[in-house]
Formats: structure tokens, C-alpha cells, sequence
């Protein structure tokens, strides 16, 4: 890095919410890898399963999530960038009233604040916006109006991004990610909400079988269930890149994921995020046997009632809309993700 770009980073300003959460942490950790430490880190930090997730990291302010507008009128920093990871993530939780504040009402203030100082945004949404997938799982801005989500969780975040599309005054740059289903290091305090590998993981520790849902639809055999899986670093470099392209005075080239001779036509809106290649549950697991040096033992059990009729039972992002706005760096196979993830995190209790 020269000169130039480490000035670049050390006068940036960024602010990450759910900074104590799976995505948020691992985006701060990857944040510091690249020389950012003027970081205004927020969450709900009195979660006490979350602690090990944001310390031992560096930042310049910790805010309350609750305190956070407060605080910058007080303060009033000069902000380089936003990343909205913050949210209510629970999709079993059916009382929308937690979704709509979380989710949505403080969504919008965080946009009304980029909007008015002009600060570039990019917040998580969510693949749980696609419901069943009966308009298919194409990021154009012309169906979000049309979808039916499943669960309260995915309405909150339709809400949401129903509402930025439409919106005459808008941050310099936003754009909203929907995440198709993330996994990696720093999710264990997500209990029951913790992707497929981390139990999958800890059933093989214990056990040494794992139990898949069974399926409930003829069309598709038991574990046969279709996910679009994507790794956590992936995410990371994306909205890295989208720092760098979004006019921020993020300049930083080291990881400038547009191949030479690609232009860079990245516009706000709403992104699609997942590999853009769907793979099935037993992959997944046989992924994660294969990282820990095991052979595959599967069971499979009735899938619980609360959210059998609420199922996504396949997803696949359709990802053209990123790669022609220029981003051009290859995703992680599940394989290679799996075995990262299971052999340098789980299996050796880490954090990242």
C-alpha cells in the first residue's frame, strides 16, 4: 500500500452497525487487515454471547445502538461511509412490531442521516424478500413491490427496500445487499439462526451425525433442499469494492476486484449477494465431514411445524446485475469456503 492509500485510510471515518454480530464483526476485522481503525462501532453491546466478536479489534467509538443519533449530533464527525449491517435476524420471530423498529423505522433514520450529510450507505438485505421465489430471484427494482416474503423478518426488509427505491432524496451512493445465505466465522452466539455448517459442526463433535430436515415437498428428495451458499469473506469484498467504486474517498487499490479492461458501472440499488449457484443441504454437510477429515453420517428429521409452511426450499441469486456493474473477483466454491471456515475457525474455537 503506498503512501497516497494509507492516508486514504487512515483519514477515513466509517461507521459499522451490528458491529458486534456475525457480518459486522467480520467486516470490522477485515476493515483493520486493510489499516482502517477510525471505526464507529455499533450495536446492542450488553449481548453478552457477542462480547468475543468486537474486542480485541480496533475502533475509535463505541455507541450504543440506541444512543447512535444522539451521539453524531453531539459529536457531528465527518463520515466517510456507512455499512448498515445491524438488524433483527431472527426469521422464527413472528412479532412483525420487532422487525418494523429494527428493521425498518431505524433503517430509515440511518438513511435520512446519510442522506442529509451526504455519507455513501450500503445496508443488508435479505434473499427472505424472495419468499417462495415465484417471480425468481432477479434484483431488479421492478418486483420488489410484488413480493410476497415469507416470514416477518423478510417483510421488514422489503418494506425497507421498497421505500429506498422510491426515494427522491437519497444518500451520494446506497445500495442494498440482498444476502442469500451467509455463513462463516463469528456466528455461534445465533444460536438456532446459525448456518447449517456451525451445527452441522458441533452435531459431528458430539455425535458424529448430523441431522438434515427432511423434506416435506415430493419434488424435492430429503436434504436435496437448494441453498445459494455464499462464504462471509465474499461479502466483505464486495462491499469493500462498492467503497472503493462509490466515490467515498475510499481509494484503497489492493483490492480492487474489477479485472483490467472491465469498466466499473456500479450504480445505487438493490444487489443480489450470493454465489449466483444453488447447492443442496447434503452438499453442504458432506462439505463440512470432509473438513473435519469424517465420513458422512446423515439423518433426517421431521422439519418443525412453526416453519415448515414458511420454507424456502431453493434459492439462486441471479448475479448479473454485480458483475456488470464491473465486479469481476471469483467467489469461494462451497468446498473451499466449508473447509476454511471448518478448519480454521471451528475446529480451533477462533474467532476472526
Amino acid at each position: 500500500m503506498n503512501n497516497q492509500n494509507k492516508d486514504s485510510v487512515s483519514n477515513s471515518t466509517i461507521i459499522i452497525t451490528g458491529a458486534a454480530g456475525f457480518i459486522g464483526s467480520c467486516m470490522l476485522r477485515f476493515l483493520n487487515e486493510q489499516g482502517f481503525e477510525d471505526i464507529i462501532i455499533v450495536d446492542d453491546f450488553g449481548v453478552e454471547g457477542k462480547r468475543k466478536n468486537w474486542e480485541g479489534k480496533t475502533f475509535s467509538h463505541v455507541v450504543e445502538r440506541y444512543n447512535l443519533f444522539d451521539w453524531l449530533e453531539l459529536h457531528d464527525p465527518k463520515i466517510d461511509f456507512v455499512i448498515h449491517m445491524g438488524a433483527r435476524t431472527d426469521t422464527t420471530e413472528f412479532n412483525y412490531e420487532i422487525h418494523q423498529e429494527l428493521n425498518y423505522e431505524y433503517s430509515k433514520k440511518i438513511w435520512h442521516y446519510c442522506t442529509a450529510k451526504q455519507v455513501p450507505l450500503v445496508y443488508a438485505s435479505s434473499a427472505a424478500t424472495y419468499g417462495a421465489g415465484e417471480l425468481g430471484y432477479n434484483d431488479d427494482h421492478d418486483i420488489i413491490e410484488k413480493l410476497h416474503p415469507l416470514n416477518p423478518y423478510g417483510v421488514s426488509k422489503n418494506e425497507f427496500d421498497k421505500l429506498a427505491i422510491v426515494q427522491i432524496n437519497q444518500p451520494p451512493f446506497w445500495a442494498g445487499l440482498k444476502f442469500f445465505n451467509v455463513y462463516g466465522p463469528n456466528e455461534g452466539h445465533k444460536a438456532r439462526m446459525a448456518s447449517v455448517i456451525f451445527h452441522s459442526f458441533n452435531q459431528i463433535r458430539k455425535d458424529g451425525v448430523v441431522k438434515l430436515f427432511k423434506s416435506h415437498k415430493p419434488e424435492f428428495a430429503d436434504g436435496e433442499q437448494l441453498r445459494d451458499f455464499i462464504y462471509v469473506k465474499d461479502v466483505l469484498k464486495v462491499i469493500y469494492w462498492m467503497m472503493q467504486k462509490a466515490g467515498s474517498g475510499i481509494t484503497v487499490d489492493s483490492t480492487n476486484a474489477t479485472a483490467p479492461g472491465v469498466m466499473c458501472n456500479l450504480e445505487s440499488g438493490i444487489y443480489n449477494l450470493g454465489t449466483g449457484k444453488a447447492r443442496t443441504f447434503n452438499h453442504l454437510v458432506n462439505a463440512t465431514y470432509a473438513g473435519m477429515g469424517k465420513e458422512p453420517f446423515i439423518v433426517y428429521i421431521d422439519m418443525p411445524e412453526d416453519i415448515r409452511d414458511r420454507y424456502q426450499y431453493f434459492t439462486e441469486a441471479n448475479m448479473a446485475k454485480l458483475h456488470n456493474a464491473g465486479y469481476t473477483e471469483p467467489f469461494y466454491s462451497l468446498e473451499d469456503g466449508v473447509m476454511d471456515y471448518v478448519s480454521n475457525y471451528l475446529a480451533k474455537d477462533k474467532i476472526w
